[in-house]
C-alpha cells in the first residue's frame, strides 16, 4: 500500500520502519519540514516528504500527533479523497491538550476526531505504549503475541486498519464502531497492558466509561514523579505494571 504518515514522534517513527520493513511504501512528514527527520526512522525505506505531500496519492493517512494538533490538520485532510482511509493513533491527556469541552462531558474521543476532521477514520496503535510498540511486535502464532483494537465506523476501513497493525507485529482485533472505542481510551483494562488475543475481550468488556479518566490522571502523575518531564515515555516494563496496577 501507499502509506502516508504525518507525526514522526514516539508511535509515528515505529509505524514508519515496520511499515517501511513490511513492503509498504511509506512517506513520512513532521511539523518542522523533511530536513529534520532523522535518518533511523527512514531506515527501512521511508521517504521524508512534506505534508501535503505525505497525504497526496495514497491509500492510506496515518495521523500519529497529540490530539490538540489536530484541528490545525484538518484543512490538509480535507483534500484527503473519500476513498482514501484515515487512521489516527492519538489520545487525550488534558494537562498536554487542553480540556476539551466535549470529551470532557463524555464524548468517545475517537467520534471528536472524526467530527473535527470531518470525515470517517479508524482508530488504532492508541492502546499500546511507545516502547512495547517498538520492541515487541513478533510473527503471527506466536505465543504471546500483543494484540490491538482497532475501531471504525466503515468495515471496509476496519479492515485495512487491522491489516496494517498485523504488519506491525501484532494481533489485530475488531473492536467494532468508533462509538464503542472508549473502550481503548487511556485508563481503560486493554489500554497499555500488553494483552494477548485471548486476553483482549474480558478487558474490553469490563471497562468502565466513568472510571477511565481518574486512572489516566492517576497514571500520569506516577509517570511525571518517576520521569520528571511531559515529554519522556517510561520503559515498556514500567508502563505495563502500571497499567495494569491502575487499569485492571
Amino acid at each position: 500500500m501507499k502509506i502516508g504518515i504525518v507525526g514522526v514522534g514516539h508511535i509515528g517513527k515505529t509505524l514508519a520502519r515496520k511499515l517501511g520493513a513490511a513492503g509498504h511504501e511509506v512517506k513520512v512528514a513532521n511539523s518542522r519540514g523533511p530536513e529534520t527527520i532523522e535518518a533511523e526512522v527512514l531506515a527501512t525505506g521511508a521517504r521524508a516528504v512534506t505534508a501535503a505531500e505525505a497525504v497526496t496519492d495514497v491509500d492510506v493517512v496515518i495521523l500519529s500527533v497529540p490530539l490538540n494538533r489536530l484541528p490545525g490538520i484538518a484543512p490538509l485532510i480535507a483534500s484527503v479523497p473519500a476513498r482514501t482511509v484515515v487512521i489516527d493513533t492519538s489520545n487525550y491527556y488534558p494537562a498536554r491538550d487542553s480540556k476539551v469541552a466535549a470529551i470532557e462531558a463524555g464524548q468517545v474521543e475517537s467520534m471528536w476526531v472524526a467530527g473535527v476532521l470531518g470525515r470517517p477514520i479508524v482508530k488504532a496503535w492508541n492502546s499500546i505504549g511507545s516502547a512495547s510498540f517498538a520492541t515487541k511486535g513478533m510473527a503471527p502464532g506466536s505465543p504471546g503475541r500483543i494484540a490491538l483494537s482497532v475501531a471504525a465506523d466503515r468495515d471496509a476501513d476496519r479492515k485495512v486498519g487491522m491489516a496494517l497493525v498485523e504488519d506491525t507485529g501484532f494481533d489485530a482485533f475488531d473492536a467494532g464502531t468508533l462509538a464503542e472505542s472508549w473502550r481503548q481510551q487511556p485508563g481503560a483494562p486493554c489500554y497499555c497492558t500488553d494483552l494477548t488475543r485471548e486476553q483482549l475481550p474480558a478487558a474490553l468488556a469490563a471497562a468502565e466509561a466513568a472510571r477511565l479518566p481518574k486512572r489516566r490522571d492517576l497514571a500520569v502523575a506516577a509517570i511525571m514523579e518517576r520521569v520528571g518531564d511531559g515529554t519522556t515515555n517510561p520503559d515498556a516494563e514500567y508502563g505495563v505494571r502500571l497499567s495494569r496496577a491502575l487499569y485492571m
